[in-house]
């Protein structure tokens, strides 16, 4: 009797596993290559999702959002929500305007759309890695301290960033929690740099 209870209750399981919905997180992308290539990289978590969709999209600021909140829409229709939906972006050369009101639409009730920012670009993330840094840097110069970093000519497009960068992940988010909490204190217009790429990067190594 306790056998066959046992086993009842085991294909029950199964069946419940197997019509279980995906829980997927979505991360749209600005870039088409570089930040797409790290967070493809990123390991199964079956504690927290089943799949990460990453998307590069070429588009930026309040395009990007808007083709998030499409993405998004398309798999509710479809009866394959998204348990989480992300946009990773940066400041760039965009107006405060076009930042902030991307922000904006991200997070009203409807969307619900998280962001992973950074100012100027992706890059500090990959800097922090290394050390703490709170002083603002263009596109050139981040490229310049990276190479250095890696001790080899950084390659913006690379599809190892993750893999060489892994066992740094930890001072990473240590380090960029610390910089969001000294420049979050102002307005947008003078955070540079920052990142929130921490939230993201925390929520994807989360366990339950």
């Amino acid at each position: 009797m306790g056998d066959k209870l046992f086993h009842k209750k085991k294909a029950l399981a199964s069946r419940r596993e197997k019509t279980r919905k995906l829980r997927r997180i979505l991360i749209v992308c600005e870039g088409e290559k570089t930040e797409p290539n790290y967070f493809k990289a990123f390991p199964e978590n079956p504690e927290v999702y089943d799949e990460i969709d990453v998307q590069g999209t070429g588009y930026n600021t309040v395009s990007l959002v808007k083709k998030a909140i499409q993405i998004k829409s398309e798999a509710e229709r479809k009866k394959e929500p998204y348990i989480e939906t992300w946009c990773v972006f940066d400041k760039d050369s965009f107006s405060v305007e076009a930042f902030e009101k991307a922000l904006a639409l991200a997070a009203k009730k409807e969307n619900q759309i998280k962001c992973a920012y950074s100012i100027e670009a992706f890059e500090i993330w990959y800097m922090l890695h290394f050390e703490f840094y709170n002083t603002g840097l263009s596109r050139d110069q981040y490229k310049e301290k990276l190479s250095a970093l890696l001790k080899k000519p950084y390659q913006k497009n690379s599809a190892e960033m993750y893999s060489v960068l892994k066992n740094k992940q930890a001072n990473a988010l240590k380090n960029a929690e610390k910089l969001y909490g000294i420049q979050s204190q102002k307005p947008i217009k003078e955070q540079n740099p920052v990142t929130t790429v921490f939230k993201l990067v925390a929520r994807l190594n989360e366990t339950q």
